[in-house]
């Protein structure tokens, strides 16, 4: 005589594709985080030489200027320039690794890097009024130094490392003669800018 086996309720299977709410929390606060803690690595090396031979040129054509205003108006070009440069090679560089410039990490580097250029800004034509134009380029080499420095603990190593390179320019510019004022931009915003900026550029992908 066959015993009857009791009959189990069969299981219904899990949707494969539904994902409990639980988990999507926790997966993102997994990106979140991971987000805050990357370092924003859309440092432009490539763009940085572009904006190097751009003060090179600067500095070339500011030296032969007959007065102080028409040199501060080749310098001023020249960093409106080289802003539009940083921005679109930083643009470009973050599409490739797919971070834009509106992430975590590019959000602290421009906050850190900002208040020092803009204090930059503030001062330029207060000193220029005040007759102090050969305070400029050790004053606008110590403050973008600063600003590369602070900003420089949320992007690669080397950054910062270069922000202290432009912050010791800004103080050999101010020890020095005010007549080499224009030989220090170009080795600060020129060749500071070329040479770390290849460096970043075969270090960190361009």
């Amino acid at each position: 005589m066959l015993e009857s086996r009791p009959h189990r309720p069969r299981r219904r299977p899990r949707h494969p594709h539904s994902v409990p709410t639980g988990a999507l929390d926790d997966l993102r606060f997994i990106r979140e985080t991971m987000e805050r803690s990357s370092a924003f690595t859309a440092v432009p090396g490539w763009g940085q030489v572009a904006m190097g031979a751009t003060a090179f040129a600067a500095a070339w054509i500011a030296a032969r200027q007959s007065s102080s205003s028409m040199w501060l108006r080749v310098w001023l070009s020249d960093a409106v320039v080289a802003s539009a440069i940083a921005l679109v090679a930083a643009h470009r560089k973050a599409q490739r690794a797919g971070s834009p410039l509106t992430s975590g990490p590019a959000r602290k580097f421009a906050v850190a890097f900002l208040p020092p250029i803009v204090v930059g800004a503030l001062l330029t034509p207060a000193l220029f009024n005040a007759g102090l134009a050969r305070s400029l380029p050790a004053m606008w080499l110590l403050l973008y130094g600063a600003g590369v420095t602070t900003s420089g603990a949320f992007s690669v190593s080397i950054v910062p490392v270069m922000g202290v390179c432009f912050m010791g320019t800004g103080v050999l510019a101010l020890l020095a003669p005010a007549a080499w004022g224009n030989l220090f931009m170009a080795a600060g915003f020129g060749g500071l800018h070329s040479i770390f900026g290849v460096l970043i550029a075969r270090r960190h992908g361009g």
